[in-house]
């Protein structure tokens, strides 16, 4: 794990949210809801994701609605809306280590958010786990009406923030996201095992990473 930054300079972390703060709901809930289809996981999988971009909702332009039918319609998924929709919301389940780490930077004084591509259901998670509180900054695309596929997506959060990019760390699972953060000038981590992620923030944290 590249862990390049300047510890000296960064007074801002933002965190992706799913694969990072949480488990990556939206990938395991569309292969749950291949396999309950009785389709290729890894094709439903592909297609979701395309189709939250193509369609739209990633961005606020349009609702949950158009998603799932367009999700029927070209992958061919089946069952209960209700039921397919708890498939993807339940597999959301935070990850306390990391939470903590959020608590404890944020105790020693540095601003910390979320820089997430989601959609309404971060509205819904916060509701149910209180999760915003926890945050100075939450950065939403689907009320931000971009993604972090934009490159320019990076430019517009850093002018909310007021800062430069070398005074905020990013930490996203998404490789292509975490490198489009690095040409914006920002300080990334791309996440992969939790414990390195924690332990090249302990020096943020001001000691040790907590012992799984």
């Amino acid at each position: 794990m590249e862990s390049d930054f300047d510890p000296r300079v960064i007074d801002t972390v933002l965190f992706d949210f799913g694969g990072v703060l949480a488990d990556e709901g939206f990938r395991d809930g569309l292969a749950a809801i291949g396999r309950l289809s009785g389709l290729d996981e890894e094709a439903v999988v592909r297609r979701g994701h395309e189709l939250v971009v193509t369609t739209g909702y990633v961005t606020g332009r349009s609702d949950e609605r158009s998603w799932w039918e367009a999700l029927r319609a070209e992958a061919g998924v089946r069952g209960d809306p209700a039921g397919l929709r708890a498939e993807i919301l339940g597999r959301f389940t935070l990850r306390p280590r990391m939470l903590d780490a959020v608590g404890r930077l944020r105790g020693r004084g540095l601003t910390v958010g979320i820089l997430s591509d989601q959609t309404n259901w971060l509205d819904e998670l916060d509701g149910r786990h209180g999760l915003y509180g926890r945050f100075d900054f939450v950065f939403n695309s689907y009320h931000m009406g971009k993604s972090k596929n934009d490159p320019t997506h990076f430019d517009d959060v850093l002018r909310l923030l007021n800062r430069r990019g070398r005074q905020v760390l990013f930490i996203d699972d998404n490789a292509g996201h975490a490198e489009r953060a690095r040409q914006r000038g920002w300080a990334s981590l791309r996440f992969q095992v939790e414990g390195d992620v924690l332990g090249a923030l302990s020096g943020l944290c001001g000691g040790a990473s907590p012992r799984s």
